[in-house]
């Protein structure tokens, strides 16, 4: 089963912390993880929130950016504009999250988030990792 996750999962998968446990087993559990190219700029920004914070040095942040992109490169997709400007319309959600909903309505695949504002706004479509995890026992 693919499913489209957004950039907090994907650092969660590759950042140790209170969500890693859940991310790796959803990791492990799915077929592919789904993402918009803007994934990328998005999780250099995380990194570079964690080196500022001295929470991780510049090899490391090197190291997860490419074990990062070399794991998902094939599982980037090309998102429509008007659609994503469609969801900007109708929810309060920014473009760049909305960025993962088209991609998982353009792909009919769930959308995987711990992001309260995309739970809140797309429940048709976005689920946390816990729900995602028992859809898939």
């Amino acid at each position: 089963m693919n499913i489209v996750v957004d950039t907090n999962i994907v650092a969660y998968y590759w950042l140790p912390g209170v969500h890693t446990e859940n991310a790796v087993a959803l990791r492990r559990r799915t077929d592919d993880w789904l993402v918009p190219r803007l994934w990328r700029s998005e999780f250099r920004n995380v990194l570079a929130r964690y080196l500022r914070a001295g929470t991780i040095g510049l090899d490391q942040a090197r190291a997860l950016i490419r074990s990062a992109e070399a794991e998902l490169v094939d599982c980037e997709r090309e998102v429509d504009s008007t659609a994503v400007m469609d969801l900007v319309a109708a929810s309060e959600c920014s473009a760049y999250d909305c960025e993962f909903v088209a991609l998982a309505r353009r792909t009919g695949t769930p959308l995987v988030t711990e992001d309260c504002g995309l739970l809140r706004a797309f429940p048709d479509i976005a689920m946390t990792m816990k729900v995602a995890l028992r859809r898939q026992e």
